[in-house]
């Protein structure tokens, strides 16, 4: 406790000298001889993250049959995923390309605050989700008059006012903490938890700021989503026939799929103090977070859902149709132009 105060009181008058206008993030040290094959592996990622998401994304624009409240929904977590990748990536591959990323102080807090409030809307959104699967379920005769497109797209709007207003007050916060040096952020992008760390102030209140709100939000949305699904599956139980059973959970698998491996990279993310921080624990929880969920997300509702899966077909044959006639009559125009 007492090297701790000292260590603070040091960084107070090195304050009086200097003012840290830009953060170097050195998120990887061990990859010096991995580079080039990490940065082509992740690139690989990051376009089948975008283009799986883009193909959610137009499955639902242009399939009239995905025109419901549950695909807007799924539109919606698409969008998110996607804000999340561009956001993340860019400092992500230049961090491994050439082992670290100079970020301005102002670039630096953008980041941070777009990487939470997506982060929150996707947990409002997933909790809207369950909603969504509870009254298609256990209200399944007036489920068209509760969730109509219009209240549908009234809950998704806010969700993502809720996202971009939560953490507001940190980053107001956090901007306004003396930065002195050092400016070493180890980890993979800008985040509050590694930039709480380079403070030359007290931060406690802070950090207890930081903990409150992602700890209020991961325990609101997933407490919601365990009650609907407590509530679903008593409805489930009350089915006559084994099939209407598999039908209903048909409906929620993906959801559920995905409630999972969401909660199951977030609900450590941001719990761990400063007393006890582990840049290695949080380094790979974000890997996690920004990697495989905006990964796995997409290929779990493609796969999983029986509408797109069946709406990719119809195009990947109405493609090969289109291509098949265009040379069938070339062939033809070919062989009239030498008969002729």
């Amino acid at each position: 406790m007492i090297l701790k105060e000292l260590r603070l009181k040091h960084r107070k008058k090195m304050y009086h000298n200097q003012s840290v206008s830009e953060f170097i993030i050195v998120g990887f040290t061990n990859i010096r001889h991995f580079r080039h094959l990490t940065f082509t592996f992740l690139l690989l990622l990051f376009v089948i993250i975008i283009v799986s998401n883009i193909v959610v994304l137009f499955a639902v624009v242009f399939d009239f049959r995905l025109h419901k409240p549950m695909y807007y929904f799924i539109f919606a977590l698409s969008v998110a995923e996607i804000g999340i990748v561009i956001t993340v990536y860019p400092t992500l591959l230049t961090l491994v390309l050439k082992g670290n990323v100079y970020i301005s102080f102002n670039c630096c807090f953008i980041q941070m605050y777009i990487f939470h409030s997506l982060v929150i809307t996707e947990n409002f959104l997933l909790s809207a989700m369950a909603y969504d699967r509870y009254i298609a379920i256990c209200k399944a005769l007036q489920y068209h008059t509760i969730m109509t497109l219009k209240s549908c797209k009234r809950l998704i709007i806010l969700c993502c006012i809720l996202g971009f207003i939560t953490p507001l007050s940190l980053l107001i916060m956090v901007s306004r903490l003396p930065f002195c040096g050092p400016n070493t952020i180890q980890h993979l992008f800008c985040d509050s938890t590694p930039l709480l760390t380079l403070a030359c102030a007290d931060n406690y209140i802070n950090v207890m700021l930081d903990l409150m709100i992602s700890s209020c939000t991961i325990t609101l949305t997933s407490f919601s989503i365990f009650v609907t699904y407590i509530n679903i599956l008593g409805s489930l139980l009350k089915m006559k026939t084994s099939k209407e059973r598999k039908k209903a959970f048909s409906t929620c698998a993906s959801h559920l799929i995905m409630a999972f491996i969401f909660y199951g990279s977030i609900a450590f993310m941001y719990i761990e103090l400063q007393t006890n921080y582990s840049s290695e624990y949080d380094l790979a929880i974000a890997i996690h977070h920004s990697v495989l969920t905006p990964l796995l997300s997409p290929l779990i509702y493609i796969f999983r859902n029986r509408e797109i899966l069946n709406f990719l077909k119809r195009s990947f044959y109405s493609k090969r149709t289109f291509i098949r006639n265009i040379s069938i009559s070339s062939v033809f125009d070919r062989k009239t132009s030498n008969g002729s």
